[in-house]
């Protein structure tokens, strides 16, 4: 390639691979079949849900939402490779007439991209408090035009059985050393999670430190691949020995007889001495594993306001975390207690950034992301 980063899927441009035709072949109604509009056929009405999130996940939510309150989702959704990218150029296009009425997605970056350009509104609803004192006031917008809920972490998925357990790296700037020489991959970092983990890196850690740590990924032969989900399978069939990842794609991978386990970053701080300062003289700084909300907003001028509100309302009110936290994904629930019998899937010193002040540095982590990784 040129560029020293092996790229074992074929390269494209995945947004602008998704035309209207294709988003709207992805539109899905779940329910009955209600006129558009809050007042349905059944007087009950009607949501335009607009959702990044997992296919299989979001189905079992919309279906007891839909059971509980007779509302019918209409649903239109992503693909794996273009994860979020794709919905959002779908949403800013439609803004001066809008077709969606709630926004739900995986991740809170391209939220708050979006509440900046003003595509939301507040939707007057109060949700629970978060449990965890640690994370409250650091998952809604101030000005309630969107809220956090149900989180997921970011996480080295090992092969099983590849290493001793000492031998396993427990910190992102590890993955540079010889002994891992071509068999670390990630998702492209364009799309998803993995985007909003560069920007959250380079708040984290500075440009310098940064960029340092892609340079040394790409010469030690770091894989890029189409999506977490891909690179996970990567791992678990020996192409690759670890990848950077999301926790939900380990617990799917092993759900499927995969053979991967989840290694979840120490903080610097854990080993002791100041990580601010000691650690930024060696490299990339490490905060613990990141976690990720999901993220709910209401669309501005949507067609079918009062229902998007109760769409709203059931998401953030303890009943869809626990249908997440049930669910082959595992979110951690925030708006009520965690469930002890789910305890195995916890993330120990979980490291939550600046929502904001990552999302205001995507546009710079994607410009250092694509002068060293290369564009695509």
């Amino acid at each position: 390639m040129g560029d020293g980063v092996t790229r074992p899927m074929p390269r494209r441009d995945a947004v602008r691979a998704i035309g209207a035709a294709a988003l709207g072949a992805a539109g899905l109604t779940l329910g009955g079949c209600g006129r558009r509009g809050d007042s349905g056929a059944d007087g009950a009405g009607e949501v335009m849900l607009y959702s990044s999130v997992d296919d299989f996940v979001l189905r079992d939510v919309v279906r007891d939402f839909e059971r509980a309150t007779g509302v019918t989702v209409r649903l239109l959704g992503d693909t794996e490779a273009t994860k979020t990218t794709g919905l959002i150029e779908r949403l800013v296009a439609e803004r001066d007439e809008p077709r969606a009425d709630v926004w739900w997605s995986s991740e809170p970056f391209g939220t708050i991209r979006l509440a900046e350009m003003g595509l939301f509104e507040p939707a007057g609803v109060t949700p629970p408090e978060v449990v965890d004192p640690l994370l409250r006031g650091k998952l809604d917008a101030a000005d309630g035009s969107w809220f956090g809920f149900g989180l997921r972490a970011r996480v080295l998925a090992v092969r099983e059985g590849r290493f001793a357990e000492e031998e396993i790296p427990r910190r992102l700037r590890e993955l540079t050393d010889a002994r891992f020489r071509g068999r670390v991959g990630m998702a492209r970092p364009r799309f998803g999670t993995t985007r909003g983990h560069m920007a959250a890196l380079l708040e984290l850690a500075g440009a310098s430190a940064f960029r340092g740590w892609l340079e040394a990924m790409v010469a030690n032969g770091l894989k890029i691949y189409d999506g977490n989900s891909t690179v996970v399978r990567a791992v678990s069939e020996a192409e690759i020995d670890i990848c950077l990842t999301d926790t939900d794609d380990v617990w799917a991978s092993q759900r499927n007889g995969g053979r991967v386990r989840a290694v979840f970053e120490l903080a610097d701080a854990d080993a002791g001495g100041d990580a601010d300062t000691a650690t930024r003289a060696q490299g990339l700084p490490s905060a613990g594993p990141m976690l990720i909300p999901n993220t709910v907003a209401m669309v501005r001028h949507g067609p079918n306001a009062e229902s998007a509100r109760r769409l709203i309302e059931f998401l953030l009110g303890g009943r869809a975390e626990e249908i997440l936290a049930k669910s082959s994904s595992h979110n951690i629930p925030v708006r009520r207690e965690a469930f002890p019998d789910l305890a195995a899937f916890a993330v120990p010193g979980g490291w939550l950034p600046d929502l904001a002040s990552v999302a205001a540095l995507d546009a710079r982590a994607m410009v250092l992301c694509d002068s060293v990784l290369g564009g695509g």
